[in-house]
């Protein structure tokens, strides 16, 4: 019997990570989907620190506490990838070097330092001629700048390694400088708002999924910031998957029609801030059925903003980025749209 004992000790050991808490259990207590974890494991090696033998994985409490960091940073606007460090320093875990955009070498350089004038940091090469022209009001170059950048990469890395970073640097710079640089934030958030527009003019004919209702995209009632639900339609359009956008504030009696007569697969509600989100809202949308009696449908509700950060809504998603919510949305449909760019 004691010659087993030190095997003992190394099986006792294991255990708390073999108990550790499923994707499945972890993704309901985030309020994201399973699909989610595994993606942000794949790009950004935010996985289980130690892994079990087998195919299931097992988060043990210190994973459990870098994702919520990690949805906490996303929630509050911050860009996954710079979310994805800043949580793994936090539990003292070293970051690999996630896979580019799409596959194949990152365009453009890996990273850069502070660019010009504004407080860019560690971002694209390319936030850095988008941050000068902004910063001289060369409307001109901005939109030519953004409209490349869609072209080129797609509207998910354009929106989460470009557009992003350059706003929150605008905005760093606004806040630091009293209100000398707001003109630089709303010429750029304008021309953001052009290029995500632009993505969504059909270039040929668009194959979407047969009978399927759309995605409908609406800003919750007194909510005014949709820049980012713009994104999120331009992604949709960029996948083929039929959606509405409604833009900002909504009426709730609008929003429930719209609902009533579309059928959509799913809504996302926005919301900026604490004040704007609805939850009653939301669960009221949740509800919503339609259809003959026996087949009645309701839609899938996913809430998007920092707005909904830390306010529990069971049975409803709430993806922290862009990508995330594209892929929780392409997984509704059957087949799945795969979130990648040709």
């Amino acid at each position: 019997m004691g010659e087993n004992r030190p095997a003992q000790r190394r099986e006792a050991a294991a255990r708390p990570v073999e108990a550790g808490v499923t994707t499945g259990s972890l993704a309901r207590r985030l309020g994201v989907s399973p699909t989610t974890l595994r993606s942000w494991d794949r790009r950004y090696g935010v996985g289980p620190a130690v892994r079990s033998d087998g195919r299931h994985r097992r988060w043990a409490p210190q994973d459990v506490a870098m994702l919520e960091e990690m949805c906490r940073l996303t929630s509050a606007g911050v860009p996954p990838a710079e979310a994805a460090r800043t949580a793994q320093e936090g539990v003292g875990r070293n970051r690999p070097e996630p896979e580019p955009p799409g596959g194949g070498d990152r365009p453009g350089g890996l990273r850069s330092q502070a660019a010009g004038a504004l407080p860019l940091g560690d971002v694209r090469q390319e936030c850095r001629g988008l941050a000068r022209a902004a910063v001289r009001l060369d409307a001109p170059t901005v939109g030519d700048q953004l409209a490349s950048l869609v072209a080129r990469y797609g509207v998910v890395p354009a929106w989460d390694e470009v557009m992003v970073p350059t706003l929150h640097a605008v905005g760093r710079k606004w806040e630091s400088s009293g209100d000398r640089y707001v003109e630089v934030e709303h010429l750029l958030s304008w021309h953001i708002s052009r290029a995500l527009h632009r993505a969504t003019e059909p270039v040929g004919p668009v194959g979407t999924p047969a009978g399927a209702g759309p995605v409908v995209l609406a800003c919750v009632p007194g909510e005014q910031h949709s820049l980012a639900l713009e994104a999120l339609h331009a992604g949709l359009v960029e996948l083929g998957l039929p959606t509405r956008m409604f833009g900002a504030a909504v009426p709730t009696e609008a929003l429930t029609a719209a609902v009533r007569r579309l059928g959509p697969k799913a809504v996302l509600l926005w919301a900026q801030t604490r004040s704007t989100a609805d939850l009653p809202l939301a669960r009221h949308v949740a509800d919503t059925r339609w259809g003959v009696a026996g087949a009645r449908s309701h839609p899938a509700v996913l809430l998007g903003g920092p707005g909904w950060a830390g306010r529990p809504a069971r049975g409803m998603l709430r993806p922290p980025g862009l990508r995330d919510a594209l892929e929780t949305l392409s997984a509704l449909y059957d087949p799945p749209v795969p979130v990648t760019r040709s």
